[in-house]
């Protein structure tokens, strides 16, 4: 594995519309936008960005950045 292999930290972007905005569930699962998986939290944070100001109209919209990275390797905050 490369350095620059080991450095990367998978994010995941996703969203879609809520069903209320008191907890994050989404209103229809086949609706889920995935936008897409980016190699760091500043790439994927654009995206989420540049999608959220898309759906800024609908007050129940929300996006969201997963951290992949901690759920591929949950130890790795602890190294």
């Amino acid at each position: 594995m490369t350095d620059s292999a080991s450095q990367q930290l998978l994010h995941l972007v996703i969203g879609g519309e809520l069903v209320n905005l008191d907890k994050n569930e989404f209103k229809d699962l086949d609706k889920v936008d995935i936008v897409g998986v980016y190699p760091n939290y500043a790439a994927a944070h654009a995206a989420w960005r540049a999608k959220a100001q898309m759906t800024v109209d609908n007050a129940h919209m929300r996006y969201f950045i997963v951290h992949l990275h901690r759920l591929l390797d949950p130890g790795q905050d602890a190294k």
